[in-house]
């Protein structure tokens, strides 16, 4: 098979730190790869390689089948590239931040000014294109940020958390514009910590923790490694709510958490709920809710790392290198 973006062995240290440690990774043409990771994982730098905004110290990164290091003008010509933070300047109008990268990518004015057009149309911002950006709302700045890194028609498109910081109605507009590119014949390699985003849109998820591939597959391989469904109690009464945990840690191991006024667990054993019925009945505590779900993406990133994502803190991978991170460039424009 071959794929639209492929690393093999990638390796990449910012002085005494490990950014990433051996990466292996794979996305289908035409879908959605989903990158995971706690902060400081590895994400942002991957993208970064891939983005040919880094160079890797060790292994290859291939996008649709060119090399980022010796081929890296082919590649520029190829990718779109949305980081965390929209990157459009707030003082040009709409169509000027978008005929300025059709500038920059080489193409004549009119043609430029023909795209911006179409842009500000496809992402439902024609009548703002004539003002300032500074007065855009935030959803409407992350569409013209991810409007901006479709001037060049890239195939491929690299989006590191397009939806930071958005309200759940911008969110989903974004979710919306996505699948509608992916549907066109795009493939995406998306990085966020907002897991239902992860979830909704990706095809094959890869999970990243220091530097490494911790986990891979579909959503629902995911979730059935750490347990296709979960327990949830909650006692009617609160003083209950230790006891209720001892009990169901008792019956199902140490992943019984807290949360809130809930106790949950994975299930690994068919009899685990009787069990605890059992035993809720014998120690006389009153249940206001129990019932089994699915997995979420967030249970299996808790199992994966230790600790649930952080939706919205930035992602800067390499300690050391943290200030490199946060100051990359926000457009992969140089010209191939």
């Amino acid at each position: 098979m071959t794929y639209a973006i492929e690393a093999e062995g990638l390796v990449k240290r910012f002085r005494e730190t490990e950014a990433l440690a051996g990466v292996d990774l794979a996305a289908r043409k035409g879908s959605v790869l989903g990158l995971l990771g706690p902060n400081g994982a590895g994400k942002t730098t991957a993208v970064r390689i891939f983005a040919t905004l880094l160079r890797p110290d060790r292994g290859t990164a291939r996008v649709a089948g060119h090399d980022v290091v010796r081929e890296a003008g082919v590649v520029r010509s190829l990718v779109g590239l949305t980081g965390q933070y929209a990157a459009v300047d707030e003082n040009l109008t709409g169509t000027e931040n978008l005929l300025l990268i059709g500038r920059l990518l080489g193409m004549p004015r009119r043609t430029a000014k023909a795209r911006a057009a179409e842009l500000l149309e496809r992402f439902g911002l024609t009548h703002a294109a004539g003002r300032a950006v500074k007065t855009f709302s935030g959803g409407m700045r992350r569409r013209l940020d991810l409007a901006a890194s479709l001037v060049g028609r890239p195939s491929i498109l690299f989006l590191d958390e397009p939806t930071t910081g958005l309200d759940p109605h911008s969110r989903g507009e974004l979710w919306g514009m996505l699948r509608a590119l992916v549907a066109d014949g795009a493939t995406a390699l998306l990085t966020t910590q907002y897991l239902n985003e992860a979830d909704v849109l990706a095809d094959d998820i890869v999970v990243i923790d220091k530097g490494r591939v911790i986990a891979e597959g579909t959503p629902d391989q995911l979730k059935s490694q750490v347990g296709g469904q979960v327990l949830e109690l909650r006692p009617i009464l609160g003083r209950d709510l230790t006891r209720a945990h001892a009990l169901v840690a008792g019956a199902a191991g140490a992943q019984a958490r807290i949360e809130g006024e809930t106790v949950t667990a994975p299930v690994k054993d068919a009899e685990l709920m009787p069990a605890v019925v059992r035993a809720l009945d014998r120690e006389g505590i009153a249940v206001g809710e129990l019932a089994l779900r699915r997995s979420s993406l967030d249970e299996v990133f808790l199992a994966l790392t230790g600790h649930r994502a952080e939706p919205g803190a930035p992602d800067g991978d390499g300690g050391a290198a943290v200030g490199e991170e946060e100051n990359e460039p926000r457009k992969a424009v140089v010209r191939p």
